[in-house]
């Protein structure tokens, strides 16, 4: 199993934690993980995209000249793709990116990400984290103490208003809880900063 430091609220070092080795210990798998990271983007696409096509154009209700006789293309309308300012053909419409993989690649791939954070030694546990009212100081002064100082994920346990307002104005710094955590999440981020409630936590769903 692997075995991490386990930090107090202050940085100080206050023991180990052992890990579950079928969450953070496995091999990662790069191309499950890039799989997955491809599906979140994914959905995060709008998707609004739209053009007109030739019934939607301006104009174009009266037949341009008559259809035989002038030595002239018949033409119907003005609006015709072939015409400038005519509508169309093929473009985008609104339509939705989303896909799914199935369960166990998903499980696989957030295993993956968690564990790759434990072989390059980017893992931070804490013994706790928590704040009597939102203070952006006293939070940057928790990332001082563990000496972080480049994008960081901070998972808890659960939804911690105190916690996630603290943060807020803090750049690179996002707080998820732990069942909103996400492989985009985890590779999106330099370091990773996890209460011992949520090691708990995702290990029960995950292991």
């Amino acid at each position: 199993m692997p075995k991490v430091a386990l930090f107090n609220q202050s940085g100080s070092k206050v023991g180990d934690i052992e890990l579950n080795d079928t969450v953070f210990g496995i091999e990662p798998n790069k191309h499950v993980m890039f799989e997955a990271v491809l599906m979140q983007r994914a959905s995060l696409r709008q998707g609004n995209h739209k053009v007109k096509n030739r019934s939607e154009v301006r104009g174009g209700g009266r037949k341009p000249w008559r259809q035989k006789g002038t030595g002239r293309a018949r033409q119907g309308s003005i609006r015709s793709p072939q015409w400038r300012g005519g509508g169309t053909v093929f473009g985008p419409v609104p339509r939705s990116y989303s896909y799914k993989l199935p369960k166990k690649v998903r499980r696989l791939a957030i295993k993956s990400a968690l564990s790759s954070k434990v072989v390059e030694e980017n893992i931070l546990v804490l013994e706790a984290l928590s704040f009597d009212a939102p203070k952006t100081k006293e939070f940057a002064n928790v990332l001082k103490g563990l000496s972080v100082d480049s994008k960081t994920l901070v998972i808890t346990d659960g939804i911690d208003e105190n916690v996630a307002l603290s943060a807020r104005n803090i750049p690179g710094v996002t707080v998820v809880p732990a069942d909103g955590v996400s492989v985009l999440d985890v590779l999106g981020h330099d370091k990773l900063v996890i209460t011992k409630s949520a090691v708990e936590k995702v290990e029960e769903v995950l292991a």
